[in-house]
């Protein structure tokens, strides 16, 4: 693969595949200068606040949990928030507590998409057909009625566990998640209102942000990856129900991975959909259609138009009826309803508990589902083989309820439980499993907190408080230079 070195990079070593270069001057022609300088720029921070974690619950008055009063913002995601610099998103223990997900500015605009196209004022089905680490899943889930269902798919395995962590911190109770091949979830034919494809891609636009991506690209690669797409696009089409909206995306520029998709699915019983987006957000909307499929456009954003990466998105509304499969299930396969003696102990434990019905797992993981999904959830039990769905609440030991982490940091936790709330010192040893002392005795589970926000479960002992952080959540960094 040929390369060439771009002047002035902030990656002296980084050397860009001239295939790639060619390929973009063509594309970009006059503006072709400016976006190989914007390859050499650092590249933008941005986050998006939870909406259901911003301030504390207990003390409204307080103030946002994360002030984003001098932030500026995303302007196609309302949520959405520039940094002025990186900080260490580890240490800080409101990103831990799912206050806010560090994501890609340009990835946003699938919350615009979804406003002009969905009617986001009642419940759906969503699916998140690629959906690790969980950027566009927590999008959409703060994004969705919520009564909705949205379900979380990732093929890669050793992918779904970042996916689980992630959507645990965002802590909302109507969300599953599932590791199916696409070709693998035909028993959800036509169930879905909305289906996200954000497809694996060759990563053009996160060169200057992963220099990896750029290392591994090749021509061959692109083809590979439209195949890919392709096979993935053909496997979602059958899930939507008619008139369902499906949502495509890359981080990507070139033809064969935006334009040549955008008309497969026109070819293929969808209808492109059109968004209006005002001229000084700068995004480009690139046409993809041709003589057969007629107009059919994508919208892409370029790294010296915005502040952000490069990032493709396009919305389809499929116009052809697909039979659902129906499938008899009169009761959940492996769980069971708790006795009442039982469901009187873990309703305490949330804020609302007459929304949520009471299970048992075989492993005696006690979970809690919502009820406007329960009979949605009964059908997904028979349809879908790889899935964890519901709220997952903890055990019972004898007579005592061992609560769960995922149940700290949901949304639908009983928040006038009793708390504990840290200093950022105590916070951060907190995060790394370490045991705290106070002066003042406390007895019993109590909720960690930072700033209002729940952070995991201690149990106190006397004056010494033992930490339920689990083991794979702990902080591996120094923290000397922070406390």
């Amino acid at each position: 693969m040929t390369t060439h070195k771009l002047s002035g990079s902030i990656q002296p070593q980084a050397e860009w595949p001239s295939a790639f270069l060619t390929q973009m001057q063509a594309q970009l022609g006059a503006e072709f200068t400016e976006f190989e300088s914007a390859l050499v720029q650092p590249t933008p921070v941005s986050i998006r606040i939870n909406p259901r974690k911003l301030t504390d619950p207990l003390n409204p008055d307080a103030g946002l949990a994360y002030d984003t009063t001098e932030l500026a913002q995303v302007p196609w995601c309302p949520q959405g928030y520039y940094l002025p610099e990186r900080p260490s998103f580890t240490l800080d223990p409101l990103f831990q507590a799912g206050a806010y997900y560090v994501q890609e500015a340009s990835s946003m605009l699938l919350y615009e998409a979804l406003r002009q196209t969905v009617n986001l004022d009642r419940p759906l089905r969503i699916l998140d057909l690629c959906a690790a680490p969980g950027g566009k899943s927590t999008l959409l889930a703060s994004a969705l009625h919520p009564d909705s269902l949205l379900i979380c798919n990732e093929v890669i395995r050793s992918r779904v566990s970042v996916l689980r962590e992630n959507l645990d911190k965002w802590g909302y109770p109507n969300v599953v998640v599932s590791n199916h091949d696409p070709e693998d979830m035909s028993n959800l034919t036509g169930f879905f209102d909305v289906v996200v494809v954000d497809a694996p891609c060759s990563g053009e636009g996160l060169f200057r942000k992963d220099p990896d991506a750029m290392q591994e690209w090749s021509e061959a690669s692109v083809d590979l990856c439209s195949a890919r797409q392709k096979r993935i696009l053909a496997a979602a089409a059958p899930l939507l129900d008619k008139d369902g909206i499906l949502i495509f995306s890359t981080c990507t520029y070139n033809e064969q991975e935006n334009a040549e998709n955008v008309r497969f699915l026109v070819e293929n019983g969808f209808r492109n959909r059109p968004l209006i987006l005002p001229s000084e957000w700068n995004i480009v909307e690139r046409q993809a259609g041709n003589d057969e499929t007629g107009d059919a456009v994508g919208y892409q954003c370029y790294p010296h138009r915005v502040r952000g990466e490069g990032f493709f998105i396009s919305v389809f509304k499929k116009t052809t009826f697909t039979a659902p499969v129906k499938l008899e299930a009169r009761t959940f396969r492996t769980i069971r309803a708790l006795r009442p003696r039982e469901t009187a102990s873990a309703a305490k434990w949330l804020q609302n508990p007459a929304d949520f019905s009471f299970w048992e797992k075989p492993n005696g993981d006690v979970m809690a589902l919502p009820k406007a999904l329960e009979k949605t959830f009964l059908f997904l039990d028979s349809a879908l083989k790889s899935k964890g769905f519901g709220l997952e609440m903890g055990q019972f030991k004898g007579t005592d309820f061992i609560p769960s982490h995922a149940l700290a940091l949901s949304t639908a936790v009983n928040q006038t439980l009793p708390g504990l709330e840290l200093s950022k010192e105590d916070a951060l040893r907190y995060f790394k499993k370490e045991n705290l002392v106070f002066d003042e005795p406390v007895k019993g589970w109590l909720l960690a907190r930072y700033k209002g926000m729940n952070l995991g479960w201690v149990k106190g002992v006397g004056t010494r408080v033992n930490n339920y952080l689990p083991k794979d959540w702990r902080i591996r960094m120094d923290i000397k230079e922070y406390v």
